[in-house]
């Protein structure tokens, strides 16, 4: 005997209801491990570039002035990497601005070089910051200003 169409219909909606239902399950825990690891690796992109504010254009003038004046920023590609960091560094520490250790990280000790440096501009493009190793508006915006023309 052939079961009647309902039955048969019943047996499917089940098996759909079941099959979702362990699918949700099976996703949730999927989900949750890939939760964490996007975390983990976003970070790591966060510290490999940091462009301070500046755009693509402005980010390579600060590469070309960096090895205009000697200093390797590694390509000149518009990305502020460990290697453009570890230039300006270079350049701060050998202009007396005191950057610390050549890591290409930037932390405190290179902002306040970066903000005494670009104060030695500031007869020229004016700028009278305060040197707190925080880059905050005024730096990201003498920094913007500074980077105007290049390459």
């Amino acid at each position: 005997m052939r079961p009647n169409v309902w039955t048969r219909t019943l047996v499917a909606v089940s098996a759909v209801v079941g099959l979702a239902a362990g699918g949700l399950a099976t996703a949730g825990t999927s989900f949750a491990a890939q939760d964490v690891k996007p975390a983990a690796h976003s970070e790591v992109s966060i510290l490999a570039v940091n462009n301070l504010g500046l755009n693509t254009e402005r980010a390579k003038n600060w590469q070309c002035w960096l090895r205009d004046r000697g200093y390797n920023p590694g390509t000149i590609d518009g990305q502020l990497g460990s290697n453009s960091w570890m230039a300006a560094q270079r350049l701060l520490n050998a202009r007396g601005h005191n950057a610390g250790d050549v890591d290409g990280v930037v932390g405190p000790n290179t902002i306040r070089a970066l903000q005494r440096y670009l104060n030695t501009f500031g007869h020229i493009f004016g700028y009278h910051l305060e040197v707190d190793g925080v880059a905050g508006p005024e730096t990201r915006s003498a920094f913007w200003k500074f980077n105007a023309t290049g390459c």
